[in-house]
């Protein structure tokens, strides 16, 4: 995400064209912090309202956020060992990964945007709102219905291509089999969140290559299932160049056991602070996903297209 140079003229386009990336891709999203450049490693662990060394979010503002949610409950992460290996556990939920990545392509479901950009008191001074359905026509093929957008009013940002990717491959953060060679994934301990047992693992890229984005974070790994059902950190890298300074947020993922082993994203949030040189932007996301409903696995998939009414 970048400063917007031309709010007036240039960002509402920009952010209807968010609005429509962000909806194909099925994602979560997230969209400022201080530049880390190409750290690689686990990150540092932000400050926490527990004890349980799990990255806060917390709203620490005096203002209204986003959304309210439920709070989550954890215990302290132990160092207790896995009950087996740690490599044969990466190896068995990065294959249930790959399994559910295919599984998710088959579900119609609804989700909700919204990014606000927050001013020095804790309060919103404008924002971007987008409802919408992603669906499937009777022959199979996917699309996407927008169902509520209002005019948005956010003046101090402007979204990026990197900005839409990452709402769409990074958010909704899933570590395949196929995707596993390109990150160093270690184990940590051992967590108890809302009474459910997880193993937890830090995760970075091995290396990053020109053009390519990636995670950089937590993740926590049901002990049952052996599936993701929570992560936490940010799309790695930041881009800092000369007259353009492209930075990406933490932010903090939950999912819930929705159909057989399936752990599907339900929740996304990021409350952060955009650091460019000109000043820092503090902007807080939430991305809600409801009413997952299978189609059915004998139709072809394919890429979901907006329905303009």
């Amino acid at each position: 995400m970048t400063r917007a140079t031309n709010p007036v003229t240039q960002f509402p386009h920009c952010l209807r064209s968010l609005g429509f990336a962000l909806l194909f891709a099925g994602g979560i999203s997230a969209l400022a912090i201080p530049a880390l450049g190409q750290q690689q490693g686990p990150l540092p662990a932000p400050p926490s309202s527990g004890s349980s060394g799990s990255p806060g979010m917390s709203n620490s503002s005096t203002g209204p956020a986003v959304e309210k949610t439920a709070a989550h409950t954890e215990s302290t992460i132990t160092t207790e060992p896995p009950a087996i290996p740690a490599d044969q556990i990466i190896q068995k939920f990065s294959q249930h990964e790959s399994e559910f990545r295919k599984e998710r392509e088959n579900y119609t479901y609804t989700q909700t945007f919204v990014m606000q950009t927050v001013d020095l008191d804790g309060f919103p001074d404008g924002e971007y709102r987008l409802t919408s359905d992603i669906l499937f026509t009777p022959d199979g093929k996917r699309y996407e219905k927008v169902t509520y957008a209002p005019q948005p009013t956010l003046t101090k940002l402007q979204l990026t291509k990197q900005d839409l990717d990452d709402l769409k491959n990074i958010q909704p953060f899933v570590l395949t089999t196929e995707d596993l060679p390109k990150y160093n994934v270690t184990y940590v301990g051992r967590q108890v969140i809302d009474e459910l047992h997880a193993y937890v693992f830090d995760v970075a890229p091995k290396k990053m290559e020109k053009n390519e984005r990636y995670f950089q974070g937590r993740v926590w790994v049901d002990d049952k299932d052996l599936q993701i059902v929570k992560s936490y950190g940010k799309a790695v890298p930041d881009i800092i160049k000369k007259n353009n300074e492209n930075i990406f947020p933490h932010f903090e993922s939950y999912r819930e056991n929705i159909t057989g082993p399936f752990w599907f994203p339900t929740y996304t949030h990021a409350d952060d602070t955009l650091h460019f040189t000109s000043g820092g932007v503090r902007i807080r996301m939430t991305v809600k996903y409801a009413n997952y409903k299978r189609f059915g696995s004998s139709h072809k998939i394919g890429t979901p297209v907006e329905v303009k009414e």
